[in-house]
């Protein structure tokens, strides 16, 4: 009942089913995006077949959509914050059915980069609009619906991963970029015709009082410009980026990886199945469990699991498919929960108001760790012949960011001039 009343947003929309229908629409917009990442190690094999082209060549194109999915999101954030996300993410699925489908078409690097950036585009402006939906109605539960809308990304491909691996086989690359991308479009354009953020005066009146649980929040919204100038952000970015590393490699490279190791293409759709699965479920998982005990707490068990989860892959997964999977879904499972806790924390800190701008800053962390993961990732491969030097990085850099979030624990909550604020 006092979570109910906390609520706010939902008073003031006037119906208390508002908010979820809201958080469904921005759901569906996140499935259509999730096979623009989680799907592309897919589709690798087939385009170097079909063209010549060498790995590190190939995975640029991965690095370069991570890039500008999250480097170009700061913009779009700031715009969505400001006109509401209906026309934006309209935009948006134009641009991802675009991009997606006419990579069915390229015959250069130069062509694969262009229209996968083009949906990079697309996608930053889903996901921005998405996760602030969350944020934003749900100002109690934030890790909660912040998790469940990740898993929209992490897990949305799931169903379609076999789909799509049948379709490759069967009919081409090219054709299944051609009708997937056209596919995802239109439902991103037809659910972004209902979404809308709460009113301003709703998330003025879900501001939380003074030691309200577990969790520390605070009680004034913070501009972008003011945001940077906190040493929170900063220590939170750099985690950020020690952590999205990891996952973003098994993302990016497992198709490679299970290649060089011998293992089968059934044992690869499986292990990509099942970690789709995994990676949704630990962002609601964690995410409800930071809404009980606190972000950095949370942060700091899942990020240390995930440490260990990363070396299991490399000294336990090459054995056989089975154990493969098995890694890699423990090691997706203690890595997707990045996506519910860095939004959740950040409107934590620094309010509901500016929420889609303040992360668009904090997500472009993710396109630093996605030039580690997709083209440096491969061009140490390629130069050692080997794969343990980038699993053991990344193991290494998943603990400094178990470290790094007990850091943002023991700093107070932020004020605009960067001090601390003894509030908690």
């Amino acid at each position: 009942m006092a979570t109910e009343r906390a609520e706010a947003p939902k008073r003031a929309a006037g119906s208390p089913e508002r908010p979820w229908f809201q958080l469904g629409l921005a759901l569906g917009a996140m499935i259509m995006i999730a096979n623009l990442q989680y799907a592309w190690t897919l589709f690798v094999e087939p385009l170097r077949a079909s063209t010549g082209w060498s790995l590190k060549e190939v995975q640029w194109g991965f690095s370069l959509f991570i890039l500008l999915e999250t480097w170009t999101m700061p913009l779009e954030g700031w715009l969505i914050d400001r006109l509401g996300p209906r026309l934006l993410v309209t935009v948006a699925g134009a641009l991802c059915a675009f991009g997606w489908s006419m990579m069915s078409r390229a015959s250069s690097l130069s062509e694969l980069y262009l229209y996968y950036g083009i949906a990079g585009v697309g996608a930053a402006i889903v996901y921005g609009g998405s996760i602030a939906s969350a944020v934003k109605w749900f100002p109690r539960r934030r890790g909660l619906a912040a998790g469940i809308i990740a898993a929209g990304f992490g897990a949305g491909s799931a169903p379609l991963i076999p789909l799509i691996a049948r379709m490759i086989a069967t009919r081409g690359y090219r054709a299944t970029f051609l009708w997937s991308g056209i596919i995802q479009g239109a439902v991103i354009v037809a659910v972004a015709q209902f979404m809308a953020h709460p009113p301003r005066a709703a998330l003025d009146a879900a501001k939380p009082p003074a030691g309200a649980g577990a969790l520390r929040q605070s009680r004034r919204d913070f501009t972008t410009a003011e945001m940077l100038r906190t040493p929170h952000f900063w220590l939170l970015y750099v985690t950020f980026v020690f952590m999205a590393t990891g996952g973003l490699l098994l993302t990016a490279q497992a198709g490679p990886v299970a290649r060089e190791w011998g293992l089968s293409l059934t044992a690869l759709t499986v292990a990509l199945t099942f970690d789709r699965i995994s990676n949704g479920a630990g962002r609601i998982f964690w995410g409800f469990v930071s809404d009980r005990i606190g972000r950095e707490r949370a942060m700091t068990i899942a990020f240390t699991l995930h440490g260990a989860a990363v070396l299991s892959v490399l000294l336990l997964g090459r054995r056989s498919g089975t154990l493969f999977t098995a890694t890699v879904v423990l090691a997706l499972f203690t890595w997707g929960e990045i996506f519910s806790l860095f939004p959740s924390i950040t409107t934590d800190l620094f309010g509901a108001r500016h929420a889609t701008s303040n992360y668009s800053f904090m997500y472009s962390a993710k396109g630093v760790a996605g030039i580690v993961a997709g083209g440096l990732a491969a061009r140490i491969f390629e130069a050692a012949r080997s794969w343990s030097a980038v699993f053991y990085g990344s193991a290494v850099l998943a603990l400094l960011a178990a470290v790094l979030s007990q850091s943002v624990r023991r700093l107070p909550l932020p004020t605009p001039g960067g001090a601390g604020d003894v509030l908690r």
